[in-house]
């Protein structure tokens, strides 16, 4: 339930941004040159260009798999390293 949740809060955000970024495109004027107001504008929509893409990102569940990839790993590590453990134990004990 909490992830359909944060889902929707994702794709709620996404809708926002892009909104925006549809709104102020057209006023952003590029044709006078060099100016601080089309830096900022330049700028301010490279911003909200990030913002989509992170929410496109999560929605997508690239995070899912990369957890999943992550997880497996680790779980294999923690086996190499049980399997090692009896070995350190007997070394020390030696010792």
């Amino acid at each position: 339930m909490k992830k359909k949740k944060n889902k929707f809060k994702h794709t709620a955000y996404l809708l926002v941004a892009l909104g925006m970024l549809i709104y102020a495109l057209p006023s952003i004027s590029f044709t006078g040159g060099f100016s601080w107001v089309s830096l900022f504008g330049a700028v301010w929509a490279g911003f909200a260009l990030l913002v989509i893409g992170s929410h496109l990102y999560y929605l997508i569940g690239v995070d899912d798999a990369k957890q999943k990839a992550l997880d497996e790993i680790r779980k294999e590590k923690m086996h190499q390293w049980e399997l090692k453990w009896p070995e350190e134990q007997k070394s020390q004990e030696a010792n």
